[in-house]
């Protein structure tokens, strides 16, 4: 009968529907679940981030003040002189006899130009009579503390390079060809790598007071 083959019809159509949208909202589902856990993570590690800036305090409870260094040559060109620059990213050495410092008595704390990590003291300075301002020892008296040893081996040589641990400048080498100092040891230097920072001649009386013993007892 034509109504009963109507009926058929629409039953098969409806059946197709259910079975095709059935079909469609699984799929959604399956790409709902792979992609929940990469948000979930992703999430979680936004968040574990933000925990982490959050803890790194100081000690009294103040946020860091975090300042990075510059890590292009053309950033550290910006900041150096064209000497410095040579001498501390390129590793050069300036003429000896030629440099700001070779022969300088003047107290206080010689520093990293680049940087200014406090590297060496007056108090350790000597004079080597090599043309370059020499130390006997770091201002911590410690190896690996500030300045960090490598094997130099250019120049058909071999030698021990020291560079600032902070920023890694190049600033000489070290020799143990001095037994006249305490510590048998020459770090010789570049002026072109170091900063002095003079002592105030209130600091200096101050410091020669205190080393005198009391008279007057």
């Amino acid at each position: 009968m034509p109504w009963f083959r109507g009926s058929i019809a629409i039953a098969a159509a409806l059946a197709t529907f259910v079975i095709a949208g059935g079909w469609y909202v699984s799929a959604k589902l399956r790409e709902t679940a792979k992609a929940s856990p990469s948000v979930e993570l992703q999430i979680n590690g936004a968040n574990a981030d933000a925990d982490k800036k959050e803890h790194v305090m100081n000690a009294d409870g103040s946020k860091p003040n975090v300042s990075p260094l510059p890590k292009t040559d053309e950033e550290w060109r910006q900041l150096l002189t064209e000497e410095q620059f040579y001498v501390t990213r390129k590793k050069g050495t300036e003429r000896a006899f030629s440099g700001e410092y070779w022969d300088t008595k003047t107290p206080g704390v010689y520093k990293c130009v680049c940087c200014g990590e406090p590297l060496f003291t007056s108090e350790a300075k000597f004079d080597s009579h090599c043309g370059w301002p020499s130390f006997y020892q770091p201002i911590d008296g410690l190896k690996d503390k500030r300045i960090e040893e490598h094997v130099d081996k250019s120049h058909f040589m071999v030698r021990t390079e020291v560079t600032c641990k902070k920023c890694g400048a190049h600033l000489g080498h070290i020799f143990d060809d001095s037994p006249q100092t305490p510590t048998g040891m020459r770090y010789c230097i570049n002026s072109a790598s170091l900063k002095l920072e003079a002592k105030q001649a209130g600091d200096a009386a101050k410091g020669t007071a205190e080393a005198k013993p009391n008279e007057s007892k």
